[in-house]
This record gives structure tokens, sequence and C-alpha cells, in this order.
């Protein structure tokens, strides 16, 4: 048995779009460990990409539709992953949306429908699939949701997502405490610092906001998906046990190098 002790367990996957989602790059992790990977894609369009994709990598897995805004597509996935009959030990929650098609604007001008609409997405789907999943989880499954690092900064390329990063963290507490009632079921995240994603390439100003991080960084190389989705798969396995409630930041030391001596000094020069 490998360090993870993966194998032979039933993981469902969400929020793959293509080789460069962090979900891709765990999904890998827990093939090459030995378990069972379940797929959970937002649109048929999407069903077709990933599959091709798992054809391409040798790999066979269902891949279901569900687009977590609706929830009767909810309650549809729950009762295929019943027809499986076997217990889910772990799910990855990589589900984030924005609409960014006015580009950025300044935080209070942020318009209800818009907050509303990325709140349900990518924060309270956790939750929503949670609940609709919670008879099919074994009783010491793992469930582990994508964050950021950043929610305490106001980053203005990432707009009104970091608030919703942060409630989406705030969940991990209520739900790890909820299901503490009748099961030993854990929930985690990973807030990962900048990465080139296809996702965050659509958001206006996260390449220039990448390339700033890459230096600032101590080892002065970016932020790598395999990096994050290492801990994640980590944080789905047996091995993270006593770990719940928590988010665990991966950012390769970013936080602590802000005032890197250099840094600050190009900045001067170039002002």
């Amino acid at each position: 048995m490998s360090f993870l002790q993966l194998e032979g367990r039933t993981v469902l996957v969400t929020g793959v779009a293509n080789r460069k989602s962090v979900a891709w790059h765990v999904a890998q992790f827990l093939h090459e460990n030995g378990a069972h990977v379940v797929y959970a894609v937002r649109t048929e369009a999407r069903r077709a990409s990933v599959s091709k994709l798992l054809q391409q990598s040798q790999i066979e897995a269902p891949v279901y539709v569900c687009d977590v805004a609706d929830e009767q597509q909810i309650e549809q996935l729950a009762e295929s992953l019943r027809q499986l009959g076997a217990p889910l030990h772990g799910m990855l929650h990589s589900i984030a949306f924005a609409s960014y098609e006015e580009g950025l604007k300044p935080f209070h001008e942020t318009k209800r429908a818009q907050m509303l609409q990325a709140f349900d997405i990518s924060c309270f789907s956790l939750t929503a699939l949670s609940h609709a999943l919670k008879d099919l989880f074994a009783p010491d499954a793992s469930v582990v949701a994508i964050s950021i690092s950043t929610t305490r900064m106001a980053s203005e390329s990432y707009g009104y997502m970091a608030p919703i990063k942060a409630a989406l963290d705030s969940s991990l507490a209520f739900l790890a405490k909820s299901f503490s009632r009748f099961s030993q079921v854990r929930f985690n995240a990973v807030s990962a610092g900048l990465l080139k994603t296809s996702a965050s390439a659509g958001i206006p100003g996260y390449v220039d906001a990448y390339l700033y991080a890459e230096n600032v960084i101590p080892r002065r190389k970016a932020l790598q998906t395999d990096e994050v989705a290492s801990v994640a798969a980590f944080l789905l396995s047996p091995r993270s046990s006593g770990i719940n409630a928590q988010s665990v930041v991966v950012d390769a030391g970013m936080e602590i190098n802000y005032f890197d001596q250099d840094i600050v000094k190009n900045y001067f020069r170039g002002s």
C-alpha cells in the first residue's frame, strides 16, 4: 500500500475544465495512487472534453453532468453516485465562477446579482453537495475545497471573489461541526497562491499579479499546480485524518516576502 493509502477508495472530483485545471492534477494524483475517481462537470460539452482527456490518458472513469446552481441536478448526481454501489471516501470541490463581462470595478460597485450568483456557485455549492451526498459518504470521508491564499488582501484583480472564498473557508468549520453529529467526515481547504490556469487567465489583471507573485516568492519561482494538487491529495487521504476544519495555505512562502528588499528598491527606482 502506498503512503497515501488511497487504494480502492472512491473520490468525487468536481471542476475539471482541461489539463491545466487544479482538479485534473488532483485527479491524476488520485489515479496514480490507486483511487477510483468519479468526475462531475457543469455541462455536456465539458463532459465530452473531460471524457476525451481520460481517453488520452488511458483512464476509465465515469463523468456526470451537474450544474451546481440547479438543485435538481445535484439530486440527480447523488442518485447516480448511489447507483455505483460504493461509498464515497472523498470529494474535491474545485468550483468557482465570477462574471467579469463588465471588467473590474471598485468593490462597492459590485452588483447584487453578480455577487449572489458567484456566491451560490463558488461557495454555497460546497454545502449543497455535501448535504446531498451525506448518506453516501464513508464514515471517515474527506471533503477538500480549493480556495485562495489571499482572502484578507484587497487584491483588485480578484474583486468580489475574495470575500466569497472567505465565506467558503468559514463554511468548513460549520460543515465539520454539523457532520460530526453523525460521522467523522472531515472538511478542509487548500488555500492556493496564484496559479497559471485557464480559469485565472480570464480574470482582468491576473497575469500582472501572477508575474509579481513570482518575484515575491522567496525561491523566485511561481507556485506550480502540482504543488497545490499534492496537498489536496494528501488531505483527501487517510494520512491527514487529524486535520479538520482547516485551510492549508500553499503559496511557496509568498506571504512572508511582500517587503522583499530588491522589490522595494526596484519600485523606488522606477518611481
